[in-house]
């Protein structure tokens, strides 16, 4: 991962304000096609920020390029006011981005230790340490104030949606995650269950780790998020703290790119002239 200094450490330490994340002018073309058009989006440290917009308004390529999965076609991401440059998912874990993704990635067939050390597993004397990882995966897990789970040797198949989230993030907690990025967290989930993720979410914040949330579901972007930022057809069209938008003013914004009751763009249209037929006598 190649790195550009944009402060000094004097002027980051004197400068608390600096988002933990920044995108400035993001592109990206897949050939002819612009997926996202000059996108900008601060997130700042220990919040709950929350990505919304249409389908295909950019949302899925912007944590892709955040993730490290896709490199920018032009544009700038600093983190904690750094240029950085990710060639891959693991430069991006490697600094603290953990994204945790709609399928979850986890094992069926494994337990629930298994799968939170899965390709990070402790070892002791050149076998596994199965005591330090249970009791290392029970502490992450209560630490998280997750008390659904009877026990951390319950095979993933066996949970429900609300828990399997809480698995996957608990294991990029557990990596020291700076930042989580959530796809739909609670797509498909029931109310109660619902209600475990985003109680999660919101202590995940508690602990100084930032949250990047991408929803459709209104109703949860006003119960978590800290702000809020709208994409509309690859362009971020607004961004601010969620106390400046109400549910009509972000839908009008995710369909239109405009908030409800602003004045539409004026389109100028080309003069035509015509010419018009001699009447029959």
């Amino acid at each position: 991962m190649s790195t550009t200094v944009g402060v000094n450490e004097s002027d980051r330490a004197a400068s608390p304000d600096v988002p933990l994340l920044s995108l400035r002018g993001i592109t990206k073309h897949f050939g002819p096609v612009q997926a996202l058009l000059g996108v900008d989006l601060d997130i700042p440290k220990g919040t709950v920020t929350a990505l919304c917009g249409d389908n295909g308004a950019g949302k899925s390529v912007t944590i892709k390029i955040i993730s490290g999965i896709w490199e920018q076609t032009s544009g700038e991401v600093l983190w904690e006011g750094e240029r950085v440059e990710f060639h891959n998912p693991r430069e991006a874990d490697r600094l603290g981005i953990s994204t945790v993704y709609q399928d979850l990635a986890l094992c069926d067939n494994l337990d629930i230790v298994q799968n939170m050390f899965l390709g990070h597993e402790t070892l002791r004397r050149h076998l596994l340490d199965e005591i330090s990882m249970e009791t290392y995966a029970r502490q992450t897990l209560s630490d998280l104030k997750v008390t659904t789970v009877s026990s951390v040797r319950q095979l993933v198949a066996s949970l429900s949606g609300g828990q399997r989230q809480a698995v996957a993030v608990a294991r990029a907690v557990m990596r020291d995650a700076k930042l989580i990025i959530m796809d739909e967290p609670t797509a498909a989930l029931g109310v109660t269950q619902t209600g475990q993720v985003l109680g999660l979410i919101r202590t995940l914040a508690s602990r100084g780790i930032s949250v990047l949330m991408v929803s459709h579901n209104l109703n949860d972007v006003f119960s978590v998020a800290d702000r809020i930022a709208v994409l509309h057809l690859g362009r971020m069209v607004s961004a601010g703290d969620i106390s400046e938008y109400d549910t009509q003013s972000i839908v009008s914004l995710m369909t239109t790119g405009e908030r409800a009751g602003a004045s539409p763009s004026r389109v100028e249209l080309p003069e035509v002239e015509l010419e018009i037929a001699p009447q029959p006598e």
